[in-house]
């Protein structure tokens, strides 16, 4: 011990200073090893693993999106759009972001117009996803109202919607989309890929609420849909829709079609059916109304076969136009049924078979040309195979070959019973017979040009559409369809409607014809389901839908007359009649017209 009576101190001091030094040696033994595993980490960071993490850097940062783009603009003939397509948004989210702030979702819902239990149900089922659409193609405005709440995980996206400017009155020829701007239905589905385009691509970088900041690089340019432009006329489209429509209601009728071509190309001027639906609703309507019916119901043509049938057996050589049936007593027999007319006719030439629209007469036809040979000449004409027109969910008709034939059956044939057609198919027979035999596949594209095929020859063609102009002539069956000013052919068709193996007491009413006949510019057929308001005769129900629309698509299309005395003398006497009406008034005097010269007719229209 020391003097004052205290232990060693220097020992302490220095085993103090010891202890000192070593836990300063730990430390910064300590603080050696971070920093080499700091440097080892971020080597292995920067230079062996730097791909892996510069991946999942950009996962959070660096996104791929799609550019949209439009789908192409379809017009008609004319350069009118027919559908079109218009920018909207659609409002998605990041469902992991979105539950991140739950009190959020009563605000959103609330934006959205939907209930708040429904958003969340929708939200937490996909609770693992990060993107999750929450309404689809809205007006941009709207979109903005829901965007400005700045609810973290809700965004929007740039889409198009359909537009069809001609809603009901086209919905059938062109079909809508799906939600995903796919065509569904007719000419949008048929030409799908053609319309469709093909969306772009681009890398952004999105900040932490996932707005981008910048975009870093164009993967791949969008390319937009084609345009496409159709045969129909948005004009005769709309007066045959229109006419139709008058008809049905006039008649009490549950349904109709209407189909108009044009002869020298096969284009299809205008198909309408009824009922229909707006394409730009969003319901569609029952499902039922989207039928095409003018292509896609197979009914038995009823009388409007009988041209056909005349023109078989003028081509087999079997008759001449001159040739004498005796059709009385009116009846033949037809197994254990009979072959009936209206009336009995008595003896008819061929000529008058057609105007008088005989079955008994149709069968005799029938019977004088070999079955083969008149099946054969039907299957050329295009009965019991498509047109041709590719138009999606189009039926064949049908047309049993003889080998099929029961006893009776070639004459039930011959006057419309035993096979089944479409209007589209009709309307094509006719269009075939005022082409001079020549049978072209019906487009819905302007300008396409399908292969005619000759079936039948010009001159016996021509003598056929000439019968069937004394239909429309006084003592024909069809005077309603009468044009002032033009010729006009057609024939008229009234067909029972088959129900559970035998015929009820509903009707199919038909009429199909061409004008003018001396150069037969459109064909035309009309089909009437079911009239209840008491007359099913297709002379009395659909051939005025005919000269309606006839008589405004030759006004339309500035088509001359070919009937010009029978004007001159209408106009005469119109004249004539308001002159008696209104004596006291002044009279002008025009010079009469020298119809023996030359007129000069008005330009066609192509």
């Amino acid at each position: 011990m020391n003097a004052t009576g205290q232990g060693p101190a220097p020992r302490s001091r220095n085993r103090a200073r010891f202890n000192l030094r070593g836990r300063v040696a730990l430390v910064v033994g300590a603080l050696v090893l971070c920093s080499i595993s700091l440097v080892g980490r971020a080597a292995y960071v920067q230079l062996v693993n730097s791909e892996f993490y510069q991946d999942e850097g950009n996962q959070r940062f660096v996104r791929d999106i799609e550019i949209p783009t439009s789908r192409g603009m379809i017009t008609d003939r004319n350069g009118e759009p027919v559908a079109v397509s218009s920018p909207v948004e659609s409002i998605w989210c990041d469902p992991k972001e979105l539950l991140k702030t739950p009190d959020r979702l009563p605000e959103l819902a609330k934006a959205l117009g939907e209930p708040v239990d429904s958003l969340t149900s929708r939200i937490s089922q996909r609770a693992e996803k990060e993107f999750y659409y929450l309404k689809r193609r809205i007006n941009p405005d709207e979109a903005k109202k829901i965007l400005a709440h700045g609810i973290p995980g809700v965004y929007s996206k740039r889409e198009f919607r359909r537009f069809y400017p001609q809603g009901e009155a086209m919905a059938h020829v062109l079909g809508f989309t799906n939600i995903d701007d796919r065509g569904q239905e007719g000419v949008e589905l048929a030409f799908d890929e053609w319309l469709r385009g093909t969306p772009g691509e681009k890398k952004v970088i999105r900040d932490n609420r996932g707005r981008i900041v910048e975009n870093v690089d164009l993967v791949k340019q969008a390319q937009p849909g084609k345009e496409l432009t159709l045969s129909i006329d948005r004009r005769i489209q709309y007066l045959a829709f229109r006419e139709l429509r008058n008809a049905l209601i006039s008649n009490n009728a549950s349904s109709g079609s209407a189909v108009v071509l044009d002869v020298a190309t096969g284009e299809v001027l205008a198909m309408v059916n009824l009922p229909t639906f707006n394409p730009n609703a969003a319901s569609l309507g029952k499902p039922d109304a989207h039928r095409n019916r003018a292509i896609t119901d197979m009914i038995e043509p009823g009388s409007t076969i009988k041209p056909i049938t005349a023109a078989a057996a003028l081509e087999a050589g079997v008759v001449k136009p001159t040739t004498q049936f005796n059709t009385a007593p009116g009846w033949i027999p037809n197994g254990k049924w009979r072959t009936t007319d209206t009336h009995n006719y008595g003896v008819l030439d061929v000529t008058g078979i057609i105007r008088k629209s005989s079955n008994v007469g149709a069968a005799k036809l029938a019977a004088l040309v070999p079955d083969q040979q008149y099946y054969e000449f039907l299957h050329k004409f295009g009965y019991g195979s498509k047109t041709g027109s590719g138009f999606p969910g189009e039926a064949a008709g049908s047309l049993p070959p003889p080998d099929r034939w029961c006893g009776t059956c070639k004459q039930t044939i011959s006057y419309g019973y035993g096979l089944s057609a479409t209007p589209l198919q009709i309307a094509h027979a006719y269009a075939t017979l005022g082409n001079g035999g020549r049978a072209i596949a019906p487009t819905f594209v302007k300008g396409q040009r399908n292969e005619p095929v000759q079936v039948l020859s010009p001159e016996i063609a021509r003598e056929v559409v000439h019968m069937m102009q004394t239909v429309t002539e006084p003592g024909g069956t069809a005077t309603q369809a009468a044009i002032l000013g033009y010729h006009v052919a057609g024939k008229t068709g009234t067909a029972r409607k088959s129900k559970g193996g035998g015929y009820s007491r509903e009707y199919f009413a038909f009429f199909a014809g061409l004008v003018p006949v001396d150069n037969p510019r459109f064909a035309m057929a009309v089909v009437i389901d079911n009239p209840t308001a008491g007359s099913y005769y297709g002379g009395l129900v659909s051939a005025p839908v005919f000269h309606n629309v006839m008589e405004g698509a030759l006004r339309l299309m500035d088509v001359p007359p070919d009937d010009i005395e029978t004007w001159i003398a209408a106009q005469e006497k119109s004249a004539t009649k308001r002159v008696a009406a209104s004596p006291a008034q002044a009279v002008v005097v025009v010079a009469p017209v020298d119809i023996s010269q030359p007129v000069e007719p008005a330009a066609v229209v192509q």
